[in-house]
């Protein structure tokens, strides 16, 4: 069992520049654990660690998927993977650092991955509301068929819904939260940091970041990936951003109100993330709203890594 050090916690933290400075410290390289980041073309909208970063730090699955390619959890797990085990071959620490909790249990356990056997008329069925009635009702569906799993599944990632839905139909049970239906993978020891920040704080360096990532040219980003062929209907367009200025670029609504529907949901999405993360009982959560200085907060973080050690 080798060590595994994972810096996560909702966006807007600061998770990239701490996982940078305890690689450097740590001797560690950094392996992205976020669904966004891993996409070419998508560098504003994600918030991707500039060169600069890069180049102090090596990073993996960042700019490694053509974002009209599907792409899937099971794809992030064995490349992660690979690239955990090419960081352990150098003699290095793999840091993983990120916001995308599915991501992160996908090497934190053993997980099934396999579907359950799909009824395809229930499946039109389901496709059917949506199309008709649209998703929010399949979201209030599964909230009474297994409220555990609408709780995790944002009301808009339909796919999901309607799996889940199927599952609960199928097996007459819901789907359990990973961390109780999976063994934890025995191949790592994980260090897990969370790091947070008071409500305050981080709903307001949320909102100045979309309003930096506006002024960094995320409006032209869209449209440059809509010159490429990408629409509303690919997964990697579908990100908090983009989507909503596609909808501004299709008339839906002017540019200020895209601009605050990006920082409503993307405050939206920071709570999620909290209460995802918080179900690991072996975090140790770092309030940088306490710290007085950057160096001070990591000085904590690695003494709590060296009395795990």
């Amino acid at each position: 069992m080798k060590d595994l050090i994972a810096v996560v916690g909702p966006t807007a933290t600061g998770k990239t520049e701490y996982a940078i400075q305890l690689a450097e410290r740590l001797g560690g390289e950094i392996v992205s654990c976020d669904s966004m980041q891993l996409y070419k073309f998508m560098d504003i909208g994600s918030a991707k660690p500039s060169e600069e970063e890069r180049r102090k730090v090596r990073h993996y699955l960042v700019d490694e998927i053509d974002p009209r390619t599907p792409f899937s959890v099971v794809q992030y797990q064995r490349m992660a993977k690979q690239a955990i085990q090419e960081i352990y071959e150098k003699g290095k620490l793999p840091i993983l650092a990120g916001g995308t909790g599915l991501y992160l249990n996908s090497i934190l356990y053993e997980m099934d991955f396999s579907a359950p056997p799909a009824d395809n008329g229930y499946r039109e069925r389901l496709q059917e509301i949506a199309q008709r009635e649209g998703k929010e009702v399949l979201h209030r569906m599964l909230a009474e068929k297994d409220p555990q799993a609408a709780a995790r599944i944002h009301p808009n990632n339909t796919k999901k819904i309607i799996r889940a839905l199927e599952a609960a139909e199928t097996a007459g049970q819901g789907i359990r939260p990973f961390s109780e239906a999976n063994r934890p993978c025995p191949d790592y020891h994980p260090f897990l940091i969370g790091l947070t920040r008071d409500r305050e704080e981080l709903y307001d360096r949320i909102n100045r970041r979309v309003l930096l990532l506006m002024e960094q040219g995320l409006l032209e980003e869209v449209d440059r990936l809509l010159a490429m062929g990408l629409t509303e209907e690919h997964i990697s367009m579908k990100g908090i951003g983009y989507k909503e200025l596609i909808e501004y670029r299709n008339g839906k609504w002017d540019l200020e109100t895209a601009i605050a529907k990006i920082q409503q949901n993307t405050r939206h999405y920071a709570k999620r993330q909290l209460t995802w993360f918080r179900r690991y009982d072996k975090i140790k959560w770092f309030n940088l709203s306490c710290y007085e200085s950057r160096e001070r907060a990591i000085e904590d973080m690695m003494a709590w890594i060296k009395v795990r050690t």
